[in-house]
Protein backbone atom coordinates (compact mmCIF):
# COMPACT_ATOMS: atom_id res chain seq x y z
CA UNK A 1 0.00 0.00 0.00
CA UNK A 2 1.19 3.29 -0.87
CA UNK A 3 -0.11 6.03 0.85
CA UNK A 4 -0.26 9.62 -1.13
CA UNK A 5 -3.28 11.38 0.26
CA UNK A 6 -4.52 12.06 3.73
CA UNK A 7 -6.93 14.34 4.67
CA UNK A 8 -8.59 14.70 8.30
CA UNK A 9 -12.29 15.02 7.03
CA UNK A 10 -14.56 14.71 10.36
CA UNK A 11 -14.05 15.24 13.76
CA UNK A 12 -16.85 14.00 16.29
CA UNK A 13 -17.76 14.83 19.40
CA UNK A 14 -19.99 13.40 22.37
CA UNK A 15 -23.08 15.19 21.28
CA UNK A 16 -21.92 14.41 16.92
CA UNK A 17 -23.91 12.51 14.44
CA UNK A 18 -21.48 10.13 13.29
CA UNK A 19 -20.93 10.44 9.19
CA UNK A 20 -22.44 7.94 6.96
CA UNK A 21 -19.22 6.76 4.86
CA UNK A 22 -19.30 5.19 1.63
CA UNK A 23 -15.88 4.17 1.76
CA UNK A 24 -14.34 1.13 4.19
CA UNK A 25 -13.61 2.06 7.59
CA UNK A 26 -10.49 1.16 9.38
CA UNK A 27 -10.90 1.39 13.41
CA UNK A 28 -8.07 2.25 15.96
CA UNK A 29 -8.80 1.77 19.37
CA UNK A 30 -6.72 1.40 22.40
CA UNK A 31 -6.08 3.09 25.87
CA UNK A 32 -4.41 6.65 26.55
CA UNK A 33 -0.52 6.58 25.62
CA UNK A 34 -0.58 3.46 23.89
CA UNK A 35 0.77 5.12 21.12
CA UNK A 36 -2.08 5.10 18.62
CA UNK A 37 -1.29 8.44 17.47
CA UNK A 38 2.38 7.42 16.82
CA UNK A 39 0.85 4.56 15.25
CA UNK A 40 -1.42 6.55 12.70
CA UNK A 41 1.18 8.72 11.52
CA UNK A 42 3.84 6.00 10.94
CA UNK A 43 1.39 4.16 8.79
CA UNK A 44 -0.17 7.31 7.20
CA UNK A 45 3.77 8.45 6.88
CA UNK A 46 3.15 12.11 8.50
CA UNK A 47 5.35 13.38 11.28
CA UNK A 48 2.01 14.88 13.42
CA UNK A 49 -1.18 14.84 11.37
CA UNK A 50 -2.84 12.43 14.38
CA UNK A 51 -4.15 14.78 16.99
CA UNK A 52 -2.10 14.00 20.18
CA UNK A 53 -2.61 15.55 23.11
CA UNK A 54 0.27 16.50 25.90
CA UNK A 55 -2.28 15.58 28.28
CA UNK A 56 -3.45 11.85 28.10
CA UNK A 57 -7.06 11.17 28.00
CA UNK A 58 -8.22 14.44 26.99
CA UNK A 59 -8.86 13.06 23.70
CA UNK A 60 -12.52 13.18 23.18
CA UNK A 61 -13.46 12.98 19.58
CA UNK A 62 -13.49 10.16 16.67
CA UNK A 63 -11.02 11.05 14.08
CA UNK A 64 -11.70 10.46 10.30
CA UNK A 65 -8.39 10.37 8.31
CA UNK A 66 -9.55 9.68 4.24
CA UNK A 67 -6.65 7.66 2.81
CA UNK A 68 -6.23 7.88 -0.86
CA UNK A 69 -9.85 7.97 -1.05
CA UNK A 70 -10.17 4.46 -1.08
CA UNK A 71 -10.89 4.27 2.73
CA UNK A 72 -10.91 5.88 6.40
CA UNK A 73 -8.65 5.41 9.01
CA UNK A 74 -11.02 5.61 11.97
CA UNK A 75 -9.17 7.16 15.50
CA UNK A 76 -11.16 6.47 18.54
CA UNK A 77 -10.67 8.55 21.72
CA UNK A 78 -8.13 6.77 24.01
CA UNK A 79 -9.92 4.67 26.94
CA UNK A 80 -8.57 3.96 30.68
CA UNK A 81 -6.73 6.89 31.98
CA UNK A 82 -6.96 6.75 35.29
CA UNK A 83 -6.97 10.35 36.80
CA UNK A 84 -10.00 10.91 33.91
CA UNK A 85 -13.59 10.99 36.00
CA UNK A 86 -16.35 8.91 35.92
CA UNK A 87 -18.45 11.34 33.44
CA UNK A 88 -15.55 11.37 31.31
CA UNK A 89 -14.80 7.53 31.26
CA UNK A 90 -18.46 6.67 30.41
CA UNK A 91 -18.44 9.18 27.48
CA UNK A 92 -15.28 7.73 26.03
CA UNK A 93 -17.16 4.44 26.38
CA UNK A 94 -20.59 5.25 24.84
CA UNK A 95 -18.53 6.68 21.86
CA UNK A 96 -16.74 4.09 21.28
CA UNK A 97 -19.73 1.80 21.42
CA UNK A 98 -21.71 4.33 19.62
CA UNK A 99 -19.17 3.67 16.47
CA UNK A 100 -18.96 0.09 16.61
CA UNK A 101 -22.26 -0.49 16.80
CA UNK A 102 -23.94 2.37 13.71
CA UNK A 103 -21.06 2.32 11.70
CA UNK A 104 -21.64 -0.15 8.30
CA UNK A 105 -18.15 0.61 7.34
CA UNK A 106 -16.17 -1.14 9.52
CA UNK A 107 -14.25 -3.46 7.86
CA UNK A 108 -11.60 -4.01 10.55
CA UNK A 109 -10.91 -2.90 14.27
CA UNK A 110 -7.07 -2.33 15.04
CA UNK A 111 -6.89 -2.99 19.15
CA UNK A 112 -3.55 -1.57 19.88
CA UNK A 113 -1.86 -3.12 23.70
CA UNK A 114 1.26 -2.09 25.01
CA UNK A 115 3.66 -5.19 24.37
CA UNK A 116 5.80 -4.05 27.44
CA UNK A 117 2.49 -4.90 30.10
CA UNK A 118 0.01 -7.56 30.32
CA UNK A 119 -3.21 -5.90 28.94
CA UNK A 120 -5.14 -3.99 31.34
CA UNK A 121 -8.89 -4.47 32.73
CA UNK A 122 -9.84 -1.95 30.71
CA UNK A 123 -7.91 -3.60 27.43
CA UNK A 124 -10.17 -6.95 28.63
CA UNK A 125 -13.15 -5.30 28.49
CA UNK A 126 -12.41 -3.28 24.77
CA UNK A 127 -11.14 -6.38 23.46
CA UNK A 128 -14.37 -8.23 24.46
CA UNK A 129 -16.55 -5.64 23.37
CA UNK A 130 -15.14 -5.51 20.06
CA UNK A 131 -15.87 -9.39 19.59
CA UNK A 132 -19.80 -8.98 21.47
CA UNK A 133 -19.43 -6.05 18.18
CA UNK A 134 -19.08 -8.87 15.33
CA UNK A 135 -15.50 -7.60 14.62
CA UNK A 136 -12.56 -9.66 15.00
CA UNK A 137 -9.78 -7.43 16.86
CA UNK A 138 -6.17 -7.01 15.30
CA UNK A 139 -3.74 -6.67 18.14
CA UNK A 140 -0.87 -4.20 17.04
CA UNK A 141 1.65 -4.81 20.24
CA UNK A 142 2.96 -1.36 20.16
CA UNK A 143 6.58 0.11 21.44
CA UNK A 144 7.91 -2.46 20.36
CA UNK A 145 11.66 -0.18 20.37
CA UNK A 146 11.31 -0.77 24.02
CA UNK A 147 11.93 -4.71 24.54
CA UNK A 148 14.25 -6.88 23.64
CA UNK A 149 13.97 -9.01 20.12
CA UNK A 150 14.57 -12.00 22.42
CA UNK A 151 11.24 -10.86 24.85
CA UNK A 152 9.32 -10.67 21.74
CA UNK A 153 7.43 -14.09 21.69
CA UNK A 154 7.05 -14.34 25.46
CA UNK A 155 5.19 -10.74 25.41
CA UNK A 156 2.68 -11.85 22.71
CA UNK A 157 2.32 -15.19 24.33
CA UNK A 158 1.48 -12.94 27.97
CA UNK A 159 -0.99 -10.56 25.67
CA UNK A 160 -3.26 -13.40 23.75
CA UNK A 161 -3.17 -15.51 26.75
CA UNK A 162 -4.45 -12.30 29.44
CA UNK A 163 -6.95 -11.49 26.62
CA UNK A 164 -8.32 -15.34 25.63
CA UNK A 165 -7.86 -14.25 22.28
CA UNK A 166 -10.26 -16.26 19.69
CA UNK A 167 -7.92 -18.49 17.76
CA UNK A 168 -6.42 -17.00 14.39
CA UNK A 169 -6.07 -14.09 15.93
CA UNK A 170 -3.91 -11.70 14.45
CA UNK A 171 -1.01 -9.70 16.30
CA UNK A 172 1.71 -7.49 15.02
CA UNK A 173 4.36 -5.98 16.84
CA UNK A 174 5.17 -2.46 15.88
CA UNK A 175 7.72 0.30 17.00
CA UNK A 176 6.78 3.37 15.83
CA UNK A 177 11.10 4.22 15.97
CA UNK A 178 11.91 1.47 13.43
CA UNK A 179 8.40 1.06 11.68
CA UNK A 180 9.16 -3.06 11.75
CA UNK A 181 5.14 -4.19 11.65
CA UNK A 182 3.88 -1.18 9.22
CA UNK A 183 4.54 -3.88 6.21
CA UNK A 184 2.37 -6.26 7.86
CA UNK A 185 -0.03 -3.75 8.40
CA UNK A 186 0.01 -2.52 4.57
CA UNK A 187 -0.42 -5.84 3.34
CA UNK A 188 -3.59 -6.35 5.87
CA UNK A 189 -4.55 -2.85 4.24
CA UNK A 190 -4.58 -4.05 1.06
CA UNK A 191 -6.51 -6.99 1.55
CA UNK A 192 -9.14 -5.19 2.62
CA UNK A 193 -9.53 -3.10 -0.33
CA UNK A 194 -8.71 -6.56 -2.43
CA UNK A 195 -11.91 -8.28 -0.83
CA UNK A 196 -13.73 -4.36 -1.39
CA UNK A 197 -13.52 -5.01 -5.08
CA UNK A 198 -14.60 -8.18 -5.65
Amino acid sequence: MVIKNVNLETVCGITSKLPENKLPEIAFAGKSNVGKSSLINGLMNRKSLARTSSQPGKTQTINYYNINDQMYFVDLPGYGYATANEQVKAQWGKMIEDYLHQSRQIRAVFLLIDIRHAPSENDRIMYNWILDRGYKPIIIATKLDKIKRSQIAKQVKLITDTLDVVDDTTVIPYSSLSKQGREEIYELLDGILCEEEV
